[in-house]
């Protein structure tokens, strides 16, 4: 593409007068995305949490107790909080209210420079103005020096000098906005993605309630923990059978704000979830990084105190201390540097070595003070030691009886012939049957075919070392080529499109949810980093004459014949993909200009890991209750 092309001129200048100026908010009306991810559904939600981290800054700083959100009948949103409420005193640089400079201008605030709070919640800072100007209509009501002031914007601009418009003697803050239409199309919000954001945060911010009401369903529910996070790490597990009592740790180093809480449970996998400032930071950073070497670091030094390693006796590893660790690290760091472009990791070299100080002190004394739940604490790390070991034999045994190197590809792979990965698919297939009609009907170019036989093991209940004796898992993970456990490397994914592909039956759900927990419990940036799907095939196929239709669901199927209007219509129903020719498996479900794919994603990884446990853990009245309750919810129960 020559330059011309690119800038949309003949003569390829590039002067002063092309640069764009864009003032105010007219720059996030503009980009909204480079500012809230996305103009959907995430999107929406997030003007939400914006002008809810306002007010959990206050709760942070120790002015603000209670936060009341509001979803109105007309779909708009109201957040009030008991705080200080926002200066409405002229701003001595802007000349203007100081409730309009935060409501109108980008990066102003009590969070910026020396301002109001040493700490603050949010990834960009960037919060009230940009919902300013992104919703039709914004009316904000500070109650302060015994007065309730006013100002309205529509789409972030003012519409009036700010107002004194009665007497109180309270002080706090009350955003109302409705989103615009013509930047999210449909205001739909969800109750339950809402919920889960504010539990979280009223978990992360103990002493502080939090309420969520639904003026549309007359629904409403409050938060409030007393214990904070150790509150959350019971709850995370209480379905488990757990090895001790939570442990709590709390300090403060510099202007760094430290709380974390831990508890063993007797599963096989680990479940820590780090926060910085209120922002879950999902790839981790420096505070996990440092509260991880300090318990590393901690138990070895236990166990060898206290002769539960012998002298010769090689340290714990760090997988094998973290097997069954429940863990919520929560840093509230003064200027606070995300890193990567989802903001999702904390930078600040300084915090690894404050968290590690901290979490190092603490848990020396706490195992000082509980003997019994240390010694319950090692034991579990070090059966996770000999259960790895023995998962290291398992591999180095089956290498020696095939006489290959693990990486090499098995047998039954049909692979494809492209070797980028961003172009390469692999379809997980139930059974030999179908595996056959989709070896057939596939693009060999792209797609490759890996038939699974049975049941494979449900990973949730077993010891990392049975899964180098399941066949199936170990075709599984040679194919995908990143290895698992502490050889697992993501950069060695040999396809970027996993798509699971089973009958719509019983079985074939259960396969499928089988399926889904050993990618959660070992591979889970594959699904994170969007990687994994699920295949759509028909249930039926009708057929009139010349005409033919496949449909996905009865309902589908019933409208179809309806509109068709002949008594001779031939009616199939597929009770299985191995029913199918290879054509029409291609046509149906293989072939990317007709296929439905449902990409599998994680929206909250602590109810995911929650119902991943239930479904499929070894305790039997939590699955039983959970299906109890959703029986009538759902035709097909699965995850």
């Amino acid at each position: 593409m020559t330059s011309e092309q690119i800038n949309g001129s003949n003569n390829g200048d590039y002067n002063a007068e092309n640069i764009r100026v864009l003032d105010g908010l007219e720059a996030v009306r503009m980009r909204p995305g480079m500012y809230i991810g996305d103009t959907g559904k995430d999107g929406l939600h997030h003007l939400v949490y914006e002008i809810v981290y306002n007010s959990i800054d206050e709760a942070m700083a120790g002015y603000c107790d209670k936060i009341q959100v509001t979803i109105n009948a007309d779909n708009s949103i109201t957040v009030s909080d008991n705080g200080r409420g926002i200066p409405v005193d002229v701003h001595p640089e802007k000349g203007i209210s100081a409730l309009e400079v935060v409501m109108t201008t980008l990066h102003a605030g009590g969070k910026f420079g020396d301002g109001a709070y040493s700490v603050s919640s949010g990834l960009h800072g960037v919060g009230a103005s940009v919902v300013s100007a992104l919703s039709s209509w914004l009316r904000a009501e500070v109650s302060r020096n015994g007065k309730i002031y006013r100002q309205e914007y529509k789409v972030g601009i003012r519409q009036a000098d700010v107002k004194s418009v009665g007497k109180t003697d309270q002080t706090g803050t009350t955003i109302s906005f409705m989103a615009d239409t013509e930047i999210f199309g449909e205001i739909s919000y969800d109750f339950n993605q809402l919920a889960e954001r504010l539990r979280e945060l009223a978990f992360l911010n103990k002493g502080t309630e939090i309420s969520l009401r639904d003026e549309r369903t007359d629904r409403d529910t409050t938060y409030f923990f007393e214990g904070g996070i150790a509150s959350l790490v019971r709850r995370i597990n209480k379905n488990r059978q757990v090895l001790d009592k939570s442990i709590y740790i709390s300090g403060r180093v510099n202007s760094t704000a430290v709380e974390i809480a831990i508890q063993y449970n007797d599963g096989y996998s680990e479940n820590v979830t780090a926060f910085a400032n209120c922002v879950n930071t999902k790839e981790g950073g420096t505070h996990m990084t440092g509260f991880r070497a300090a318990l590393t670091r901690v138990l070895n030094d236990y166990a060898r105190k206290n002769k539960f390693l012998k002298d010769n006796d090689p340290n714990l590893s760090g997988e094998d201390i973290r097997d069954g660790l429940t863990a919520v690290v929560s840093v509230k760091v003064g200027s606070p540097q995300f890193e990567g472009q989802t903001k999702a990791k904390l930078g600040n070299p300084e915090v690894k070595g404050q968290v590690e100080s901290v979490a190092s002190d603490q848990l020396n004394e706490y195992l000082e003070k509980h003997p019994d739940e240390g010694k319950s604490i090692i034991d579990k790390c070090l059966l996770a030691a000999k259960a790895r070991e023995a998962a290291r034999k398992a591999r180095d045994l089956i290498l020696k009886k095939t006489g290959l190197e693990f990486g090499t590809l098995p047998g039954k792979l049909a692979d494809c012939a492209s070797n980028n990965p961003k172009d390469c698919e692999l379809y997980l297939v139930e059974g030999d049957s179908a595996g056959g009609s989709a070896k057939q009907g596939r693009d060999r170019n792209f797609q490759a075919i890996l038939p699974l036989r049975g049941k494979i093991l449900n990973v949730e209940k077993a010891a990392k070392d049975k899964i180098f004796d399941h066949e199936e898992i170990r075709a599984l993970i040679t194919a995908l080529g990143t290895g698992i456990s502490d050889g697992y490397d993501y950069n060695k994914l040999r396809y970027h499109q996993i798509i699971i592909m089973t009958d719509a039956d019983v079985d074939g759900a259960h396969i499928r949810t089988l399926l889904l927990t050993f990618f959660y419990r070992n591979m889970f940036d594959i699904i994170d980093k969007g990687h994994l799907f699920i295949a759509q095939p028909p249930l039926y196929r009708l057929a009139s004459g010349k005409q033919q239709h496949w449909v996905y669901s009865d309902a589908e199927k019933d409208d179809k014949l309806a509109s068709m209007k002949s008594s001779k219509v031939d009616v199939q129903r597929y009770k299985g993909l191995g029913e199918m020719s290879p054509e029409q498996l291609w046509d149906t479900t293989m072939n990317p200009a007709t296929r439905t794919l449902l990409k599998v994603r994680v929206d909250d990884a602590m109810k995911a890991d929650e119902i991943f446990h239930i479904l499929m853990g070894s305790e039997v009245p939590p699955r039983k209750s959970f299906i109890q309750a959703h029986a009538r919810s759902v035709k097909n129960l699965d995850i």
